[in-house]
């Protein structure tokens, strides 16, 4: 695709208008796909903001900026209005520290996890390793606290860790994420496999049936957080709720982690999303309205309309 005149104008005032921006597929809180959701996931932990744009809301600025930048990928990273790269090179900067020194940021600590790792663990490891030469065993902790194992070469920033005879090779962000880490191997009716426990990890999204909003609303308990759109929220909507619109999400950012968050959306799929986002953010009390503002109008409050058509 050629990139047209006005769709160039278009690209250097979105990269002018902020010091980070980063060309994606889908937001932060509910990327589409794999690359942008770890590119966004490295940024959100060394940035409290920066500017996005979401390519698949718009196919000139989708082609555009491929051309723009000479560059066939997305998510692309732009800083100072410079082209820094896709998700690769923003991984390997980060987890060099090359990324905070462009940012200004102070270098994160790299000191080397606790992993502790059982016999059976390690005797199940050391197996599967058996022949694979000139490689490490790669550890991953992702935005999402989602585990894994990986063999393959060293790159040279990696973080070791020794545990029952194991080397574990960790990047920057998982090697925060994996402290106090324990391993095992378990056998289950369903079979058997390596289990990983993250102390670390934020507890998941409670799912709040609309009885129990209903309560702590009236104590004056939680904050409600309404994430659907201007025209939804007039179709039907609650009092208490507050619009996730304007300076809303830079607002709960700044609260304090322990805050009690609920998210409201119209059955719940969109407001499960949002909760996870701030989960993941550190919110340690975070919940989901089980089926939504629909529920509630048909178990608590039958004048709150009922409609159709959204998620």
């Amino acid at each position: 695709m050629s990139l047209t005149e006005s769709t160039r104008e278009q690209i250097e005032k979105i990269i002018q208008q902020d010091q980070v921006v980063l060309f994606m597929k889908g937001t932060p809180q509910a990327p589409m796909c794999g690359f942008s959701s770890k590119t966004a996931g490295l940024l959100d932990s060394i940035l409290n903001d920066y500017a996005t744009v979401d390519v698949l809301q718009d196919q000139e600025i989708r082609e555009g900026i491929k051309a723009y930048g000479n560059w066939p990928t997305i998510p692309q990273l732009y800083i100072n209005g410079e082209l820094v790269g896709g998700c690769d090179i923003v991984s390997a900067m980060y987890n060099s520290c090359e990324l905070h020194d462009m940012l200004g940021i102070e270098a994160p600590d790299r000191t080397p996890p606790e992993v502790t790792i059982t016999d059976a663990a390690a005797e199940k490891i050391r197996e599967a390793m058996a022949g694979h030469d000139n490689v490490g065993l790669h550890f991953a902790v992702d935005a999402g606290w989602q585990s894994q194992f990986n063999v393959a070469p060293a790159e040279g920033h990696e973080i070791k860790v020794e545990a029952n005879g194991i080397t574990f090779l960790f990047d920057l962000a998982s090697a925060q994420r994996a402290n106090g880490a324990v391993i095992d191997w378990v056998e289950t009716m369903q079979g058997e496999g390596l289990t990983i426990n993250l102390p670390q990890a934020p507890k998941p999204v409670n799912q709040m049936s609309v009885e129990a909003l209903k309560q702590a609303l009236e104590d004056d308990s939680v904050i409600l957080v309404d994430v659907r759109g201007k025209e939804e929220r007039k179709l039907a909507s609650l009092a208490a709720a507050k619009p996730m619109e304007g300076g809303m999400m830079q607002e709960i950012e700044a609260m304090p982690k322990d805050t009690a968050l609920a998210f409201i959306c119209h059955v719940g799929n969109r407001s499960q999303v949002a909760a996870e986002h701030f989960r993941k953010q550190g919110f340690s009390n975070v919940s989901n309205v089980a089926g939504g503002i629909d529920a509630w109008s048909k178990q608590i409050d039958p004048s709150v309309p009922q409609y159709s058509g959204h998620n």
